[in-house]
């Protein structure tokens, strides 16, 4: 006898799941919530959820009217699909016949949004409990979607054809499985192939987007159907839905990926068609997708030479595309000043905190490597929600004209691209537009004018630069236009164009050019208009850049004009403020620590970080921010660094608190790990800019204990965390060693079990590497300084260091720091490492060659050879690359002459000319040269 649910019960649940997305009463979606969520740990309630899912005209009997009754089932479908995930695993051995019967039914009836939730739900079955779960699924959909037979109704073939693409998007990698000898897949795409031809539209666009999903994986199964493929899009290409030739579309865009040959046969057709399908007035959604093309194709280097001749086809339509759509300048238009408004919540998205690069033998030097991506962002509705769960877009509401990836930018980034392939021949077609449309009377229009002029920058520059003369002064002059989107676009432009102007030569051109442009981008960043600011801040940080030191005399102006946006900014544009802060200390650097300056700036920043709560998302670029104001300043930061020093300890004892708090109650959020990480890196700074005097008191002084800390952030579970501990531990040693040395007794275990590549985790290969490769920087820091007191640790470390010069997947870099990391412990442990030096020594050589000439390749090459002078016949295997790397390093001996380096190979070298019988004859398998700087150099 088939499952049936009791009434009660029944009726209980369904009056949940009304007010769980009902908003008019609270109290009752709170406690709704509540209950549900207690409810669907039992396999019970999926029975009832799925029963409530397909029953829709046996609600109405429970009084439903047909708006709640849609309600109802699509918080079924939701909650049914939260229990699904809930399950996990253990989904496979439950019995779910009735569920899944039900869900299948569900797929079929007359309303889309049922069907459209009925297929989430299907496919979050296939995710936990895998195709064997259900092993009549697939034959099922791609019969009803195929109507198989001739009686399958149009609502039915659109379910199940939904529910296929959504498996297919989100199953992709278990489609393409062995399953007894067979992949899904291999049926699948033939199936799925054959779908294209139903005459349901919605069908044969979803049937494509099927394909679409596989084609980028290059399995097999697609492959070997490319043929059958290309015919079919073909076929399709002219079909009267808009749904099916975006997905064409998108084919084709795909396929340029991964098998340009088959696409550049076809490239005069498929560009006429791509310029037609982006002209499509009525698809905005189409017409992006075919200008994504233009961005795969351009992005391509061998398919990219094929669009050479029908540039002229081509740059007209990108450029039409570039004007703001009439929805967007009905909103953009006379947009008021708002500088004095105080953001909402919701405009501030959230902050991360930026990389570091990892630390390297040559100078421990850190830097950033935070950059912005634009990725397209799906408008799909996210079903993917928990109960009663609102979505809300990721910055908080509805995304702006400008937050979201569209036509006009696509359009943008593919003239840039193309710009950068084609140079000159892309500005040739583009001037005409230029001309006609940079003094338009219709603001869209210049706009878009001046948003082609920044796009060709990068990769125009030869062909603009005669033009630049005349167009600079223009351009400054739209810096005043009435509409703020124009004095926006025409910032970035600018921003564009900065490396010209910073290094013109000329101090007359600088004077007409490079100062303007200059003061016109600052006096931008005090604009009334909060957006028109933004722009005004990311365009200098910019010219910042590209300016680098050149912007030393201009400190002043530029440091009074940043204290004003402090003055002036809201919260939202304070974070590029920090930006065009930090850019500048890292360019100019010690050009900040003048006194005046420092009186200007410092008492804004420190206003500010007053201001700033320890749990605010604006501390992250306050704290990178004042890292690189903290080293440009060096010892002048004094003042400020004890508040600072102090502030950072306590937000990392705070945060390591609430993690241990969290560890023991699973209902708290875990606290975010970039507060630790800023906090560490801004300690670095102050560790590395302060006298050792100065930095060793703050250290002293640290409550709770600075060295316990740090001792609890080198075990932290994430990488950022222990990257960052790591290359405080460096500059520690480097820095205050005196203070370091009483807790190494407590630190380097914990630094060599960092060292150990088997306690690296797969799935965090590279960051990993990054926390490995700061550790191997500290450890040689170390080494150079405890000396002799490493003794107990020489093994333990060597056979790390070892696992890391000895494996094929170590990054170059990572690999570096470890042999100098070795050849330092060797400095004052060489007789510990002599009797491994057979094991290490070619290794060793290889790696360390390639590196800069630096004091630290000196110490690591003492070390070195005062290994090979406890055990000289170990190098037998590779005495030749010991005496080339001898004459490379008495090449480079003026940029780093140390007496000790010089005298421990010319002690080796001799004792080899005594040991070797045949030495003359051994020295002959050295390159001429090599061998006139080895005589030269050391006396033979």
């Amino acid at each position: 006898m088939a499952w049936q649910p009791d009434e009660a019960p029944l009726q209980e649940l369904v009056g949940y799941l009304k007010d769980a997305l009902s908003g008019h009463d609270q109290n009752a979606q709170r406690y709704a919530t509540m209950m549900l969520g207690q409810a669907k740990s039992s396999p019970e309630t999926a029975k009832y959820l799925a029963y409530i899912l397909s029953n829709g005209p046996l609600l109405q009997e429970l009084g439903l009217n047909a708006p709640d009754n849609i309600l109802v089932r699509s918080s079924a479908a939701i909650n049914l699909k939260n229990a699904i995930k809930a399950y996990g695993k253990a989904y496979a051995e439950l019995d779910m016949n009735y569920v899944h019967a039900s869900v299948l039914s569900a797929l079929q009836d007359p309303i889309a949004q049922v069907r459209n939730f009925a297929g989430s739900v299907i496919s979050e079955i296939v995710q936990r409990g895998g195709l064997l779960s259900w092993p009549e699924l697939l034959p099922e959909l791609l019969a009803l979607a195929g109507n198989d037979g001739g009686y399958v109704a149009l609502e039915a073939q659109e379910g199940a054809m939904s529910a296929l693409a959504k498996i297919c998007e989100d199953n992709k990698q278990s489609l393409d499985q062995d399953y007894n000898g067979q992949k899904p897949l291999t049926i699948i795409i033939p199936k799925l192939l054959h779908i294209t031809s139903s005459p349901n539209a919605k069908v044969r666009a979803f049937a494509l987007a099927s394909i679409n999903a596989f084609i980028p994986q290059t399995s097999p199964a697609v492959l070997a159907s490319l043929d059958v493929i290309l015919e079919r899009l073909f076929h399709l290409a002219n079909d009267p839905s808009d749904a099916v030739r975006r997905n064409v579309c998108r084919s084709f865009t795909h396929l340029v990926d991964i098998r340009p040959d088959k696409v550049r046969p076809h490239m005069s057709g498929l560009v006429n068609y791509f310029v037609l399908q982006q002209r499509n007035i009525d698809d905005p959604d189409l017409a992006l997708d075919a200008a994504e093309f233009w961005l795969c194709v351009g992005e391509n280097q061998q398919l990219c030479p094929s669009l050479g001749p029908f540039l002229d086809k081509i740059i007209p339509v990108l450029l039409e595309s570039m004007v703001y759509e009439e929805e967007d300048i009905l909103r953009l238009e006379g947009d008021a000043d708002d500088a004095e408004q105080e953001d909402r919540a919701e405009d501030l998205r959230p902050q991360f905190a930026t990389t570091k690069s990892p630390r390297t033998a040559a100078n421990g030097h850190v830097g950033t490597n935070g950059e912005v991506a634009l990725n397209p962002q799906s408008s799909q509705i996210d079903e993917d929600l928990s109960d009663g769960e609102i979505e809300e877009s990721d910055d908080g509401g509805p995304a702006g004209v400008e937050d979201r990836w569209n036509l006009r930018k696509c359009s943008a980034a593919a003239l840039d691209v193309l710009a950068s392939n084609f140079h000159g021949a892309v500005f040739d077609v583009t001037l005409p537009y230029l001309t006609e449309n940079l003094r338009h009377q219709d603001w869209p229009n210049r706009e878009a004018a001046v948003l082609a002029i920044g796009a060709v920058a990068d990769g125009c520059m030869d062909a603009v630069t005669p033009h630049l003369p005349d167009l600079v002064p223009y351009l400054l002059s739209l810096l005043n236009d009435r509409e703020p989107v124009i004095r926006l676009i025409t910032c970035w432009a600018l921003g564009r164009y900065s490396a010209w102007a910073s290094h013109l030569e000329d101090p007359n051109d600088r004077l007409r050019f490079f100062e303007p442009m200059m003061e016109g981008i600052l006096s931008r960043m005090l604009d009334g208009n909060k957006r028109v600011q933004e722009a005004a801040a990311s365009a200098f940080a910019n010219l910042e850049e590209k300016a680098t030191r050149r912007l030393t005399p201009y400190c002043g102006p530029i440091i009074r004009q940043f204290v004003q946006c402090f003055g002036k900014y809201k919260d939202r544009n304070m974070f590029i403020l920090y930006d065009c802060v930090q850019t500048l200390a890292e360019h100019v650097g010690p050009a900040l620590a003048q006194q005046e300056l420092i009186d200007t700036l410092m008492p804004a920043m420190i206003q500010r970080w007053s201001k700033v709560s320890d749990r605010s998302q604006e501390i992250f670029p306050l704290l990178e921010c004042l890292s690189y104001v903290t080293t440009a300043l060096g010892d002048a930061f004094a003042p400020f660094a004890g508040g600072v020093f102090d502030r950072c300890i306590r937000i990392i004892h705070q945060s390591l608190e609430e993690y241990v708090m969290c560890l023991k109650n699973q209902a708290l959020d875990k606290p975010s790990k970039d507060f630790v990480v800023t906090s560490l890196d801004l300690l670095s700074a102050i560790v590395q800019a302060l006298q050792s005097r100065t930095s060793g008191e703050l250290v002293q002084n640290s409550q709770p204990r600075f060295f316990d800390l740090l001792l609890f952030c080198m075990e932290d579970p994430s990488n950022d965390v222990r990257q960052s501990s790591y290359a405080l531990l460096g500059d520690c040693a480097v820095n205050i060693f005196h203070q370091l040395q009483p807790f190494l007794s407590a630190l380097i275990p914990v630094l060599i079990r960092q060292l150990d590549l088997d306690n690296m985790q797969d799935q965090d290969i590279e960051n990993g590497f990054s926390v490995i490769n700061n550790a191997c920087w500290s450890c040689g820091e170390i080494a150079i300084r405890e000396k002799t007191g490493m003794g107990p640790y020489v093994e333990q470390i060597y056979q790390h260091l070892l696992g890391i010069i000895s494996n094929p997947e170590v990054p170059t870099s990572v690999n570096e720091n470890a042999v100098i990391a070795l050849g330092r412990l060797g400095v004052d442990c060489s007789q510990t490492l002599a009797p491994h030096l057979r094991e290490f020594a070619k290794p060793f050589l290889q790696i360390i060659g390639p590196v800069e000439y630096t004091d630290e390749k000196a110490h690591a090459f003492v070390g070195f050879n005062r290994t090979v002078e406890q055990n000289p016949q170990a190098m037998e295997d590779c005495l030749v690359d010991y005496f080339k790397a001898s004459a490379a390093y008495a090449r480079h001996s003026n940029i780093v002459p140390d007496a000790d380096l010089a005298g421990s190979f010319q002690t080796n070298l001799i004792g080899y000319k005594n040991l070797m019988p045949n030495f003359e004859p051994f020295l002959q398998q050295l390159p001429e040269n090599d061998i006139e700087k080895l005589r030269g150099s050391f006396n033979f």
